[in-house]
């Protein structure tokens, strides 16, 4: 807008730095290329998913006899790319990072075809090393399940090689690839499917001599009277996953923290081995071209595990393309510690998904302060939990009125509809329904049989502490009825003997400032009393909220 003359122009106001900001990695593999497409949270230091594409180039398929990738691949391949470029660019991307893997760095023309990227595209790829490719989906696991005090096993079986990382939450400690993957194996060994006996003994000897140096040294890096989880990650571990998860009772939305035994893997090879081609073609829970090559891709899974000794598996859908994302922050100084990343992901996850569905985060925080101190104090009393419910009633109680984005009428089921559905890194599958569940039965009518928050929650145990999680969040939202903080200090006791057998809750209200006047905390008390039906119907004990002393 035009100034008058001598009129002095206000001074640009610096935005500063951006608290968002986009980027996109691409994984050039042996049988697909993925895009992902991410925004980076600069103050949480952690990042969500806008956009994950898959497109099977199957650069694997090369010239038998000069091992070149062939031009088919090639053309495919440079056609997905270009798309995958535009899409990012129409994102509004500043940084697209690309990486190859075992198909391009093996190929005698891999390095003229990464060349031919960069001429044609403008992509600078990088071609990474085998141990490279595991240290990348390390750190792609590391930003999506928390790992505890307990050291992980990853295993990524891809179309050309299978890394496998021993690592605990603060270092990798060994990390290697090996050249077996689904595809290579296909094409060099299944020339006949069903594969016959003789013939499908020989290559679950071929895998296990070839995997034996890698898990003698993840043997080396193990501590004595170490137990390592396995984590599954990729194609071939998720499309077992999806097979297992077609047969529940219950299904799941999400294959994320999902758990195979060793049995039903066991059962799940013996299955697939005895089908032909065109019945595993006709599974609706995998795609055709998996469906060509998930027979040595789940003969190198079986034999992993055995070797590693591992009882069962936990599924990750986090992989390489999503280390590179937490590569990138790392190099862009987002991420000052990717160790430090990993021991607060519950934390970050939490309040990224609240601050997405608009949470008024002062007043959630204020009731998740409620109830952990209610927590402290009621154990024995409102609860019997040991330690694993107090993460899921924080979590609960940051995102107890995310619900109320969509409707205030009924709000505590929206949000669980959200919660459940929302991502929730770091939290088994199990957790975060429990986490979901509390959230939900927070207000209004205790579970009961034939709500599906409530059939979701599996085995007593679980039941038992959303339950009582669940009646600690209803007594802190109780406490929290205006948008000012009020509440000093809670204080619960159990009532002496001869009285009835319950809990007492005195209300303190907080000191208040010069000016503030005296805060009366009647409507607290008025609320917090209402819940008195609820705690007698779920643990049979009288409620008292006395009123202050007279002065």
């Amino acid at each position: 807008m035009p100034t008058d003359a001598g009129a002095r122009p206000e001074a640009a106001t610096d935005p500063g730095p951006p608290t968002r900001r986009r980027v996109a990695a691409i994984d050039i593999g042996t049988n697909s290329i993925h895009l992902l497409i991410a925004e980076v949270d600069v103050q949480l230091s952690t990042f969500s998913v806008l956009l994950a594409e898959k497109s099977t180039t199957r650069l694997g398929e090369r010239d038998p006899d000069s091992g070149d990738l062939s031009a088919e691949a090639i053309e495919r391949s440079f056609r997905t790319l270009s798309h995958n470029r535009e899409l990012a660019e129409s994102h509004g991307v500043e940084q697209i990072v690309t990486a190859a893997t075992s198909a391009v760095r093996e190929a005698p023309n891999g390095r003229d075809f990464l060349q031919a990227i960069q001429n044609q595209l403008g992509l600078e790829v990088d071609l990474v090393s085998g141990p490279e490719e595991a240290r990348l989906i390390y750190l792609g696991v590391l930003s999506g399940m928390a790992f505890g005090e307990r050291p992980h096993t990853i295993i990524d079986i891809g179309g050309g090689s299978t890394e496998l990382v021993l690592a605990d939450g603060r270092d990798a400690r060994a990390l290697t690839s090996t050249r077996i993957g689904a595809v290579r194996l296909q094409r060099e060994f299944c020339q006949q499917d069903p594969l016959p006996p003789e013939r499908r003994g020989f290559l679950q000897a071929y895998i296990q001599g070839s995997l034996d140096p890698a898990v003698a040294e993840l043997r080396r890096a193990l501590r004595p009277g170490e137990v390592p989880q396995l984590v599954g990650t990729s194609g071939t571990a998720m499309a077992l996953a999806a097979l297992a998860a077609a047969d529940d009772e219950r299904p799941t939305l999400k294959l994320q923290g999902y758990r195979l035994s060793r049995d039903r893997v066991d059962q799940l090879v013996a299955r697939l081995l005895a089908m032909t081609p065109e019945q595993r073609r006709a599974l609706p829970a995998i795609n055709e071209r998996r469906a060509e090559i998930i027979v040595p891709g789940a003969l190198i899974l079986q034999t992993a595990m055995a070797m590693l000794g591992a009882r069962d598996l936990v599924v990750c859908d986090r992989a390489l393309r999503e280390g590179l994302i937490v590569d990138w922050m790392l190099r862009n100084r987002i991420l000052g510690d990717r160790f430090a990343f990993q021991s607060t992901i519950r934390e970050r996850t939490v309040r990224h998904l609240a601050r997405s569905f608009g949470v008024d985060l002062a007043r959630a925080e204020r009731v998740a302060a409620h109830a952990l101190s209610l927590y402290d104090q009621s154990r024995g009393l409102l609860h019997d939990d040991a330690g694993p419910g107090q993460e899921l009633l924080w979590a609960a109680a940051l995102l107890h009125t995310c619900g109320k984005s969509i409707n205030i009428s009924a709000y505590h089921k929206h949000s669980w509809y959200l919660i459940r559905h929302g991502e929730l890194l770091g939290y088994s599958q199990a957790e975060h329904l429990m986490v979901a569940a509390i959230a939900r039965y927070h207000r209004r009518s205790l579970p009961k049989k034939r709500h599906e928050s409530w059939l979701l929650i599996e085995g007593r145990e679980q039941r038992r502490t959303v339950t009582a999680m669940a009646l600690l969040l209803r007594l802190a939202a109780a406490l929290d009825r205006r948008p000012a903080a009020v509440i000093g200090t809670i204080r619960l006791h159990s009532l002496p003997p001869g009285d009835d057998r319950g809990v007492a809750v005195e209300l303190v209200p907080r000191e208040m400032g010069p000016g503030e006047g005296a805060v009366d905390l009647s409507l607290e008390r008025w609320s917090l009393r209402s819940c008195s039906d609820v705690v007698m119907e779920a643990c049979g004990l009288v409620l008292r909220v006395p009123e202050p002393p007279q002065p």
